[in-house]
């Protein structure tokens, strides 16, 4: 299987990606010669890695009948300070809230994400530690 995705310059450092049907503009702050009207590319990494385990674990828990009020994911990356700069670990924190969640449940799901079905967590591993932690809000 292959994936496509085209990216258009838009001038400045502004560039517009075409996938899977949708736009997705980047751009660069100011002070490097963007306008601020996209994100930025890095960032871009970690909310795939969001998505990618997102939809892995909502779709594991469907299955066991487990039906969050609410979930969010928010993964916090540290970056080298010399050039390249690159993501040296990422951090996941999957944060669940609702009545009568199961830990173990939870846990089961994200597990399986990590381990077995998140092609993007399993693409970044090569690269760097990806670490992960799973919050019950009240």
């Amino acid at each position: 299987m292959k994936h496509i995705v085209d990216t258009a310059w838009k001038g400045n450092m502004k560039f517009d990606a075409f996938v899977s049907g949708h736009h997705i503009v980047m751009d660069a702050l100011p002070v490097v010669g963007g306008n601020d009207e996209g994100a930025r590319p890095k960032e871009l990494m970690l909310a795939a890695l969001a998505g990618c385990t997102g939809m892995d674990v909502v779709s594991i828990l469907k299955k066991m009948r487990v039906e969050p009020e609410y979930f969010n994911i928010r993964v916090e990356a540290e970056m080298t300070d010399e050039h390249p700069k690159h993501y040296t670990t990422m951090h996941i924190f999957y944060e669940f809230k609702g009545e009568g969640l199961e830990l173990e449940k939870l846990q089961k799901a994200v597990n399986l994400s990590q381990d077995q079905y998140c092609g993007v967590s399993a693409s970044y591993r090569k690269a760097m530690e990806i670490t992960h932690e799973i919050v019950i809000l009240k």
